[in-house]
């Protein structure tokens, strides 16, 4: 897994901000814990790269 993987979830991250945002905004607390739900998973994602490269190394 490389770099792009590693973009790949930090747009999924920010994406799940975006809607977290939007949620809030508008009173909409469906979208509020979708956009809480696909952070929390990009996060777990990016963390997991992070530790494959923390034991190539």
């Amino acid at each position: 897994m490389g770099i792009g993987d590693k973009m790949k979830n930090a747009a999924d991250s920010a994406k799940g901000k975006m809607k977290e945002k939007t949620g809030d905004a508008t009173d909409n607390e469906d979208l509020q814990a979708e956009g809480q739900a696909d952070k929390s998973v990009a996060d777990l994602k990016q963390a997991g790269e992070k530790a494959k490269d923390a034991f190539k190394n």
